[in-house]
């Protein structure tokens, strides 16, 4: 089984849908609070949507969400959305702050010459020096832990942010926290088919978020379970 969204935020709602489809339907892009896929949502009649409203995408009873039309890429997004997703990725590192601290206390090599904290901008030979030997001590307790620790990353959340719209953006090579976008060509796959497929929740395929290697550094090849 694929592990999949239970709930996004809305980032933009076009009451009327978007402008030259042929249906006509109440629209919502959305950006998952999890792995934050984007995607587009027809919501039940009657109902509207406020930006960041947080709604639920679940297989249980959906309450205002008729169904989730398709997936969609970044450059698929309205200006109103391209706009908001800054602000919903930087609630939900605020939100989740246990699960990227985790990701710093764990997170292991990507190969024999990158670290996957490398791949954090800000952070690099010294300040993961820094970091590997501060968590040798003691695992980091939260962002404020951090900055005591390890002075010169004072915007460590402002670090997850830009490597979570780079990763959204299609702009980097390993994905850590983003499932890898759809290719030009199936960008209106349908999200039933296409959840997490074969990939794992830090992004790349399933046989490690890091190329051949997982969240820790070390291999894995099985798939994600709930």
């Amino acid at each position: 089984m694929f592990r999949k969204e239970e709930h996004a935020l809305v980032l933009d709602f076009l009451p009327a849908g978007k402008a030259g489809e042929a249906r006509q339907e109440p629209t919502a892009q959305v950006v998952g609070d999890q792995y934050f896929t984007l995607l587009e949502l027809v919501t039940k009649p009657g109902i509207r949507l406020n930006v960041m409203d947080r709604v639920y995408i679940g297989k249980g009873v959906r309450d205002q969400i008729e169904r989730i039309k398709c997936r969609i890429l970044y450059n698929q997004l309205t200006a109103s959305s391209q706009q908001q997703v800054v602000e919903a990725v930087r609630h939900v590192v605020k939100t989740r702050e246990a699960d990227f601290v985790n990701f710093l206390n764990k997170a292991g090599p990507v190969n024999i010459r990158l670290h996957a904290l490398e791949l954090l901008p800000n952070i690099g030979k010294k300040n993961l020096e820094a970091l590997l030997a501060e968590r040798e001590k003691g695992l980091f307790q939260d962002f404020e832990d951090i900055r005591n620790r390890v002075p010169h990353l004072v915007h460590v959340e402002e670090s997850f942010l830009q490597r979570i719209l780079a990763e959204l953006k299609g702009q980097e090579k390993y994905h850590l926290f983003v499932k890898i976008p759809p290719k030009e060509g199936d960008e209106g796959e349908r999200y039933h088919h296409d959840q997490y497929g074969d990939r794992g929740r830090y992004g790349e395929r399933e046989r490690g978020g890091y190329g051949d290697r997982g969240y820790r550094g070390e291999r894995r090849f099985d798939r994600p379970r709930y």
